[in-house]
């Protein structure tokens, strides 16, 4: 069973006082000091056989927060959520230590998983949800009578059958059909809640103890 988790950490410390080291990213500029964290952390993320979706900065207070998600075929479990955190973690340390501060002062490291509400915008995403239905936007999409605009956009929901690197199969209640992704827009995973009972009641029966915890370090 695939678990969905969040890891964690808080780290750093304030450097008032010290002068810029070179390389050293200004405090002010979130965008400059996102890229410089993306160089650090890609690479570590890539390394250890994981995706990174998404990278984010913000400030909470005086600290700021460091917020990733990543992904895999399969999914990601708790474990391995806090091993990337403590891996990204120390090839942050490592990167401050020789280039300055790139965080600029104390922060809060935040691992987790894509959830449901991320939305569909490259192969792997669409492939990593076959078995799921899907709400999307085809582009171009010829009059289905008199009234429809011809060559316009609709939405369409359906169950992903299939995705590969050129297009994803999707079967509707009408029938089944396959979509370019330059035809789709961004799909959007719709929650069944028939089968998150279903889930529920299975993951019950398989292990009772394998609960999903935020871990604090």
């Amino acid at each position: 069973m695939t678990q969905r988790g969040r890891a964690t950490r808080t780290t750093g410390r304030p450097r008032s006082g010290q002068a810029p080291r070179t390389g050293q990213v200004p405090r002010g500029d979130l965008a400059a000091r996102r890229e410089r964290l993306r160089e650090v952390i890609a690479p570590v993320v890539d390394t250890a056989g994981y995706d990174l979706e998404d990278l984010s900065v913000s400030r909470a207070g005086r600290r700021h927060v460091v917020r990733l998600i990543v992904d895999a075929d399969g999914g990601i479990n708790l474990d391995a959520v806090a091993d990337v955190s403590r891996a990204v973690s120390a090839a942050l340390d490592a990167a401050e230590e020789s280039a300055g501060d790139i965080v600029a002062g104390e922060y809060q490291l935040e691992v987790s998983s894509p959830g449901v509400d991320r939305p569909l915008t490259l192969p792997r995403h669409w492939r990593r949800n076959v078995g799921r239905l899907v709400r999307v936007t085809v582009r171009g999409v010829p009059s289905d009578g008199p009234g429809d605009r011809a060559g316009g956009d609709r939405q369409v929901t359906g169950r992903v059958a299939a995705a590969d690197d050129e297009r994803v199969v999707l079967e509707t209640d009408a029938d089944r059909a396959a979509w370019a992704y330059a035809d789709l827009g961004p799909g959007r995973v719709q929650v069944e809640f028939n089968r998150l009972d279903e889930l529920a009641e299975s993951e019950d029966l398989d292990d009772d103890d394998d609960d999903v915890e935020d871990e604090e370090r």
